[in-house]
């Protein structure tokens, strides 16, 4: 139980902005959320919309990695830290979000549609899968989860939009516990 206050603490107290965006990552995480419970998404869903970017909070100053042209890899670090304590339905497309927007860039409409931060993380995070490696991540277990959650955090970047305090996902996080 103590992860989810500290998971709380941690979306309360992260002020900075999302890399390269006009919002915070709490912000940006809670979007992903409530676009996916708009969609009716299943609770799992939801809960890996929330979580999604969690490596951020992990990570020492990961703006900095950007500037040094280097990846941090946050969805691994969101993955390996939120597996302790997470159903897999949560974590599995955390840790392929990643992956999955490399694999939807081979549409161009979706790559114009990518923000310039998310353009720029994109190469840092390897650019497109090759058609090989498409086709093994289609064949992975939560390949359309994660290409949901992906869409979800490519729409979640909106200013002004209000957002819902992170303590009315409490029980939501509470029920997603292993």
């Amino acid at each position: 139980m103590n992860v989810i206050y500290k998971i709380i603490s941690n979306f309360i107290n992260n002020k900075s902005l999302y890399m390269g965006e006009k919002i915070t990552l709490s912000e940006h995480m809670i979007q992903s959320a409530m676009l996916a419970e708009k969609a009716k998404s299943n609770k799992s869903l939801v809960c890996a919309c929330l979580l999604h970017d969690y490596g951020h909070f992990i990570l020492d100053e990961p703006n900095d990695l950007v500037i040094k042209n280097l990846d941090g890899k946050h969805e691994e670090i969101g993955y390996q830290y939120l597996q302790k304590f997470f159903k897999k339905e949560v974590v599995e497309p955390i840790k392929h979000h990643v992956k999955a927007k490399r694999y939807l860039v081979r549409d161009k409409k979706y790559f114009r549609q990518l923000s310039k931060a998310s353009i720029l993380s994109l190469k840092l995070q390897g650019g497109m899968l090759s058609s090989k490696e498409s086709k093994a991540f289609e064949k992975e277990d939560f390949f359309k989860d994660a290409i949901k959650l992906r869409k979800f955090d490519d729409a979640a970047k909106n200013i002004g939009v209000k957002i819902k305090d992170i303590i009315k996902y409490k029980d939501l996080l509470k029920a997603s516990l292993k």
